[in-house]
């Protein structure tokens, strides 16, 4: 008997293990369903990316003659939640199996292992092989540790890819050149200028449906910011190779009023979306400081991002879960400021990166980790309303890598279990 094989919007990988043995007669179920979208009201921008980039993956996917059975949000006989869709596939067809990646999410996984039991069937969840590090490599590293200090995680990982390693040592002798990566932005400074995002129609198509279901939600989706196809993805790394990783390491941590983006390379989304993954992203950068078209400060850092930050970040989430989201090491019990939803406030620093995360459902870390971050630790805004706050507001955010970012580094809410001190704190 064929596999019903189910697709979630964070998979849009065509080498996700639950295609891997696809064969003629099995059914790729992807689903826009209301669970998924409203579990926070994400913002405008992150669905429009997200439903978009779902309907051209799954486009791609019947291009090669793999057969979809493809749920949009505005179906009337949408029954609103992923079990849903599988139970409808279920009684309508007879599956062997269900197959699915594992999530990155720690309420839908255990939705997921209920679904076994529910629907009477086996449910195979599968090792998301995207990332670099294994849940069970991770576990094992940070078995007897005290404290889980990412610097040390990283050198493992770079030990394990190669990426710029030579004969078992680090380029130049250094494995972290952050030092180097604190430069303000000089006056008159000329920013390299991005492309401009080509709509599609499916973009239009998607627009529609948040004008009519999420007219509520935080942002707009006027335009459309991020490249909903592999090629736009592919196009974007191109360009912030090119472009912008040169001065990327000097200047990633500048802030500038009225400029978004600076040198940073907004590729995230694509990689948390699947659109990317993370050794091509990397593995490019280390291409081009080997052909001398970048800098090797500015091409460490960023790859620090990816094989160290992401892959650490995730591991994290999945060895405290669920206990590290209800810590409160401050006791923090403030509700979050509406000047968070709409830039109200004397404080340009944080006027400025409420503005760019509502115009552009995006903040680059500096305004992430040291301004918005960091006057929440400060005025003592409860765990629970900026952690929500943040897995609203960013296209790029999915709870595994936005809860550990939020609640382990910007609040010291889990009081020292990434960081070694909070970031409000002076270095004595």
């Amino acid at each position: 008997m064929p596999a019903l094989r189910l697709i979630l919007g964070d998979q849009l990988t065509t080498s996700i293990s639950s295609l891997a043995d696809y064969k003629k007669g099995d059914v790729v179920l992807i689903a826009e369903v209301k669970s998924e979208a409203t579990y926070v009201k994400h913002h405008k921008q992150k669905i429009l990316f997200l439903f978009s980039a779902m309907r051209h993956f799954a486009q791609d996917l019947t291009a090669d003659a793999i057969e979809v059975k493809y749920i949009r949000y505005d179906d009337p006989d949408n029954s609103g939640s992923l079990g849903g869709e599988i139970d409808k596939a279920l009684q309508q067809e007879k599956f062997e199996k269900v197959i699915v990646t594992e999530c990155g999410e720690w309420r839908l996984s255990e939705e997921m292992n209920s679904w076994a039991d529910r629907f009477q069937v086996d449910v195979e969840i599968r090792e998301d092989k995207r990332f670099v590090c294994t849940l069970q490599e991770f576990a094992k590293w940070a078995d007897g540790r005290k404290n889980l200090r990412m610097e040390f995680f990283y050198r493992e990982m770079r030990r394990k890819t190669g990426l710029l390693m030579a004969d078992g040592e680090p380029v130049s002798g250094k494995w972290n050149f952050d030092a180097d990566n604190r430069k303000k932005l000089p006056k008159n400074y000329s920013l390299p200028v991005r492309p401009k995002i080509s709509e599609t129609s499916i973009v239009e198509e998607v627009r529609s449906v948040i004008e009519a279901d999420f007219g509520d939600h935080f942002g707009n989706a006027s335009s459309c910011l991020y490249a909903v196809t592999r090629d736009g993805a592919l196009q974007e790394l191109d360009w912030f190779i090119e472009e912008a990783l040169p001065n990327f390491g000097d200047y990633q941590d500048a802030m500038a009023s009225g400029e978004d983006f600076l040198h940073h390379s907004r590729l995230s989304a694509y990689l948390n979306a699947g659109l990317l993954t993370a050794m091509e992203v990397c593995q490019a950068a280390e291409e081009a400081w080997r052909d001398e078209r970048a800098p090797l400060n500015a091409v460490e850092g960023f790859i620090r991002q990816i094989i160290g930050w992401r892959e650490y970040v995730r591991g994290l989430y999945w060895l405290e879960m669920p206990d590290y989201a209800k810590s409160n090491y401050f006791k923090a019990e403030r509700k979050l400021p509406a000047f968070y939803w709409s830039g109200e406030t004397d404080m340009l620093c944080i006027r400025e990166a409420v503005r760019n995360t509502h115009d552009n459902a995006y903040a680059h870390h500096i305004q992430r980790l040291m301004v918005t971050g960091n006057f929440a630790l400060l005025a003592g805004i409860a765990p629970k309303e900026i952690n929500e706050w943040y897995l609203i507001v960013y296209a790029d955010a999915y709870e595994w890598v936005e809860l550990p970012n939020t609640h382990g580094m910007a609040i010291y809410a889990d009081g020292g279990l990434m960081a070694s001190k909070p970031y409000a704190a002076s270095g004595s």
